[in-house]
């Protein structure tokens, strides 16, 4: 019988390695995972006593790292509780949004306010398009998360936004100029029939 490929392997990590673990940690992971990825780029090695041992003081220095990122991360969660912050865009009338709000420009926002707030942290699933008032989930780890209010506001006053659309009323007529009397043009009503000649009687014409 053939001998069996083995589907996973223990490894030693010696640097940290997203949703994995941190150095010193000993993994269990797929076969190509390790061949393919981990052992090619240094990031893991055999778990032999010798390497564990190497690795210790690393691993020291990165546990005071990772508290006090987890300090740091907790005073940013309490500042973000409650907080508040306004983004003007443009929009027509019915509130529709001309563009859109996404997780960058609520994340971007949050840095200018010295929130050390990354785009992966805001969680809003789907860009905003109306102007409204949001509740906006921020979540830095999976037990630390908060959520934020955010107005999305006009960049123009109501009563421009109310006066589109609206038709705009006619001019009024203006006023026609006055007429020369001397060069009017008199009205058929007021034209008389030419006198006839003097001396001609129209019963007594004897033309042949």
């Amino acid at each position: 019988m053939p001998a069996r490929v083995k589907k996973t392997v223990e490894l030693l990590l010696t640097e940290n390695v997203d949703n994995l673990g941190i150095v010193g940690d000993v993994v269990q992971v797929k076969a190509g995972y390790a061949r393919n990825y981990l052992l090619p780029m240094g990031l893991a090695t055999q778990p032999t006593p010798e390497a564990m041992k190497a690795i210790e003081a690393r691993r020291a220095e990165v546990e005071h790292e990772l508290r006090q990122l987890r300090e740091q991360q907790e005073r940013l969660i309490a500042r973000l509780e409650n907080f508040e912050i306004t983004l003007q865009r443009s929009a027509n009338e019915a509130g529709q949004l001309y563009g859109s709000v996404t997780q960058h420009d609520i994340a971007v926002a949050l840095q200018e306010e010295n929130f050390a707030v990354t785009e992966r942290d805001v969680r809003i699933g789907t860009p905003i398009k109306r102007l409204d008032s949001y509740d906006i989930p921020i979540q830095i780890a999976d037990d630390l998360k908060t959520a934020i209010k955010l107005w999305v506001v006009s960049d123009r006053p109501i009563e421009e936004l109310e006066g589109e659309g609206e038709p705009t009323a006619p001019a009024e007529a203006s006023e026609a100029p006055p007429v020369d009397e001397e060069w009017a043009v008199p009205s058929p009503q007021e034209v008389e029939p030419p006198a006839a000649p003097t001396g001609f009687d129209a019963e007594q014409d004897t033309r042949p």
